[in-house]
Parts: structure tokens; C-alpha cells; sequence
């Protein structure tokens, strides 16, 4: 498996990452034996970069997740998100930026993952209300504190990725990318070459099909 920098801030991950999404939730059934075996297929390709979020399933594909790397730490890029948040029974509640929620949503991730530091930890989605300089402060002081290495946002505007990235390095912006979705061709990809960003894309047509309504124009 080849390898890439993620950005210009050291991060080095498989040219190819496993998304764990679909593992836990948005598809029918679970089948987590499946779900195991094929992450550890992927760790025994090359594939070091695992993406989750602890919206999937509502964290349980962090847990998920943190089973299967569990005695493979040192192979594993693990990027995991927060913001969307969701009720136990997975009603969709908002999106929280907040400093105070920032920190909070990481320790629950930490302890579903069962790490003591995450590698890669994204911004789900820009919360309109917080201003995102204090929301990438947060993350900066997670670094300072060692509980997260690098900083990501997904799905956010040129403009907002300007100022996040005046606060503290932003190493990756997830984006969807696409036949049907180019957009990001006209703005989000120059400012994030500008920038030294590295890009994180995947392919979710379907999936945004279906949650539509949670999304937010990006902010």
C-alpha cells in the first residue's frame, strides 16, 4: 500500500483509508465478527487510516473500532469526529462546537476507543452558532493536553477553513468528492493547497440522500 502526507504537518496514512461507518449504522444489519475481520484484512493490506465518528451508531462504531485495532495501535491512524449530536435512540439533536462540549465529546470518545490519544480529530460539522476560532482552540488545548495529535475539520466553507487555520494548523478537511459532487474544485481544494491542508474525500451520495435534512449548508 502506498503512503501519503496528510498536509503539511507530518501526518503520514495509507493513500487509501477504511471508512467504518456503514459498520455500525445508516445500513441494514450489524455484523461486527464481519466487521472486525475486515478492518483487520485492511490493517494486513496496508491500510493504516481508520475513519468513525461518534455519531455512527451513536459511539458504537468507535467501540467498534477500538476492538479490532486493539494490539495494533502502533499500525493505526485513528481520525474520529465529533459534533453531530445525537440521543441514545439516535434522533438527531444538533451540532455543538462549544469549548466546553469540545472537550467533553473527546473523553468520550478516548474511553469508547479505548486509546489514550486520538490522531486525527475532526470537526464533524461547523456549529453556526460558535464561533469557530473557539471551537479550533478547544482542539489546539487537546493537543497541548496529548489526548489528540492533529486537528480536521470536514465539510466546512474556504472562509471558515482560513480562520480555523489562523488559530492552530489544520492538517485534513474531509470532503465528499464525486461525480456528483465537484463543487469543491472551484474554492475548497485551492485554499486547502494554499494552506498546506491535506484532503480526506469520500463517496456519499446515498448517504447524504438520507440525512439530508441534518446537514447544514457549509459554514
Amino acid at each position: 500500500m502506498q503512503k501519503r502526507m496528510l498536509g503539511s504537518t507530518g501526518l503520514e496514512v495509507s493513500a487509501l483509508g477504511l471508512g467504518c461507518m456503514g459498520m455500525s449504522d445508516f445500513y441494514s444489519g450489524r455484523y461486527d465478527e464481519q466487521s472486525v475481520k475486515t478492518i483487520h484484512k485492511a490493517l494486513e493490506l496496508g491500510v493504516t487510516l481508520m475513519d468513525t465518528a461518534d455519531m455512527y451508531g451513536v459511539g458504537r462504531n468507535e467501540e467498534l473500532v477500538g476492538r479490532a485495532v486493539k494490539g495494533y495501535r502502533d499500525q493505526v491512524v485513528i481520525a474520529t469526529k465529533f459534533g453531530n449530536v445525537r440521543a441514545e435512540d439516535g434522533a438527531f439533536l444538533g451540532i455543538n462546537g462549544r469549548p466546553e462540549y469540545v472537550k467533553q465529546a473527546c473523553e468520550a470518545s478516548l474511553r469508547r476507543l479505548g486509546v489514550d490519544h486520538i490522531d486525527l480529530y475532526y470537526q464533524h460539522r461547523v456549529d453556526p452558532n460558535t464561533p469557530i476560532e473557539e471551537t479550533v482552540g478547544a482542539m489546539a488545548d487537546l493537543i497541548k493536553e496529548g489526548k489528540i495529535r492533529y486537528i480536521g475539520l470536514s465539510e466546512a466553507a474556504p472562509q471558515t477553513i482560513r480562520r480555523a487555520h489562523k488559530v492552530h494548523q489544520i492538517t485534513a478537511v474531509q470532503t465528499e468528492y464525486s461525480l456528483w459532487s465537484r463543487d469543491v474544485e472551484d474554492e475548497i481544494l485551492p485554499v486547502c493547497r494554499e494552506l498546506g491542508i491535506g484532503n480526506w474525500f469520500c463517496t456519499l451520495q446515498p448517504f447524504r440522500q438520507r440525512i439530508s435534512d441534518w446537514t447544514n449548508p457549509k459554514v
